[in-house]
C-alpha cells in the first residue's frame, strides 16, 4: 500500500479502478457520453384518403380536373395572342396582350403545379423508408433492382393505374410548351423565311463603313494604330421600321494593328486593308455583343460568358464557350479613300446554331 505525506495509508491503492479513472479524467479532461440510440420512425399516420375510398377518388377527379384547367390556361393563351394582337400605332394593345397572355400561362403553369402537389400528397405512398448508401456499379443485380425500383414507383404513385390522372397529365403537359411556340414563331415575320434572313446582312460590295450611331462614313487615314471603332454599313443610321434587327446582324467592330502582327491565311490578305481589319461584333456563342478589346494583347472580350477571340490570328476562339471564330468582314478602300465593305460575311453571324450545315 502507498503512504501520503503524513503516514497514512492510501486505501485506494495505486493500480484501483478509481485510481485509474483519476488518472485518466486527469490527463484527457473527456467526459464520455453513451450514443443516442436511433429513435427510429414515428407511427404512421393514415390520410383520410387511406382510409376512405371516396375520399380517395375525390382527390383523384380534383387532380386530373386541375390538368384539364392547364390544358384550357395553355388553349387560352394561345387565343388571347391571336384575339389581341399588337398594334404598333396602339400601346394599349401591348398592355392587353401582355395581360391575357400572361394570365393564360398563368392559369396552367399553377394549375400543373397545384395538381402534381395535390397528388403527391393525397394519393401516392406516404411510406417512410430508408435507402441505404451504396458504391454505384452497373451490374445485373443493381440493374434489376434499379427496374424494381421504377416499378414500384410505378405502384406507389399509380401513375399506370390512374389512367384520367395520367393521361390529363400527360395532356398538359404536351399542350403547355404550345404557346411558347406561337408566341416565338410570330416574332418572326411570317411571309419569309427566318433561316435566310438570319443568313444575310445589309453588308454588300461597295457599302462604306460608317460609325455607329452617328453614321459617319470612316477613312482609312482616320484610323489610328490602336484604335477601335463600333461600324454599321452606310445607311442603316437613317432606317425606320426594322433598323435594330438590320443593326443586330451587320454591327462590325474596326480595329488597326500593326500589319506584321497578323497571322493571315492566303485567301484572307485582301480582307483587310494596312493592318485595318473588320470583325463581326456578334458573340458565336449565344449572341452577345462583343465589346471589349484589348489593345496589348489583342485580344476581343465578351463580357456576358468570357468568350476571347484573337485578333491576330482572324479571331480564333482562345478562350470560353464560343466554338467558333467572329466572322470576318472584307474590306478594301475606295477612290475617295473611305473604307468600304467588299461583300458581305461569308459565314453565317450570331451563335453557332445558325451555322449553315
Amino acid at each position: 500500500m502507498a503512504k501520503d505525506d503524513n503516514g497514512a495509508e492510501d486505501v485506494t491503492g495505486a493500480d484501483s479502478p478509481g485510481a485509474q479513472l483519476a488518472t485518466s479524467a486527469a490527463s484527457t479532461a473527456v467526459v464520455t457520453r453513451d450514443a443516442l440510440a436511433n429513435p427510429g420512425f414515428p407511427p404512421h399516420r393514415p390520410r383520410i384518403t387511406d382510409l376512405e375510398h371516396k375520399e380517395e377518388r375525390k382527390a383523384e377527379r380534383t387532380v386530373y380536373t386541375l390538368f384539364y384547367v392547364s390544358i384550357v390556361g395553355s388553349v387560352f393563351a394561345i387565343a388571347a395572342y391571336m384575339a389581341f394582337p399588337i398594334v404598333a400605332e396602339d400601346p394599349g394593345s401591348v398592355r392587353l396582350n401582355n395581360l391575357f397572355i400572361g394570365l393564360g400561362l398563368s392559369l396552367a403553369l399553377l394549375a400543373i403545379g397545384i395538381g402534381a402537389v395535390h397528388w403527391g400528397k393525397a394519393l401516392m405512398s406516404d411510406h417512410e423508408g430508408v435507402d441505404e448508401r451504396h458504391p454505384v456499379r452497373g451490374t445485373e443485380p443493381v440493374r434489376a433492382r434499379a427496374v424494381e425500383i421504377f416499378q414500384q414507383a410505378n405502384e406507389e404513385s399509380g401513375f399506370g393505374r390512374r389512367t384520367l390522372i395520367r393521361n390529363s397529365l400527360i395532356g398538359a403537359l404536351v399542350v403547355f410548351p404550345l404557346p411558347a411556340v406561337v408566341l416565338f414563331r410570330g416574332l418572326g415575320p411570317m411571309d419569309q423565311d427566318p433561316v435566310a434572313l438570319l443568313n444575310e446582312t445589309m453588308w454588300k460590295k461597295g457599302v462604306r463603313l460608317t460609325m455607329d450611331p452617328s453614321g459617319t462614313p470612316i477613312k482609312a487615314a482616320d484610323v489610328t494604330l490602336g484604335s477601335s471603332f463600333h461600324v454599321i454599313p452606310e445607311g442603316l443610321s437613317e432606317m425606320g421600321h426594322g433598323r435594330l434587327e438590320e443593326k443586330a446582324k451587320a454591327a462590325v467592330l474596326l480595329i488597326r494593328m500593326d500589319p506584321e502582327d497578323l497571322i493571315e491565311t492566303e485567301d484572307r490578305k485582301s480582307w483587310s486593308y494596312d493592318g485595318i481589319v473588320a470583325y463581326s461584333k456578334i458573340c458565336t456563342h449565344v449572341g452577345c455583343p462583343v465589346a471589349l478589346y484589348e489593345q496589348h494583347t489583342h485580344h476581343l472580350l465578351c463580357p456576358c460568358h468570357q468568350s476571347q477571340f484573337d485578333v491576330e490570328n482572324h479571331c480564333k476562339v482562345i478562350f470560353g464557350p464560343a466554338k467558333r471564330a467572329l466572322p470576318q468582314l472584307p474590306i478594301a478602300v475606295d477612290a475617295e479613300g473611305y473604307l468600304i465593305a467588299q461583300s458581305d460575311f461569308t459565314e453565317p453571324v450570331g451563335p453557332s446554331f445558325w451555322e449553315r450545315a
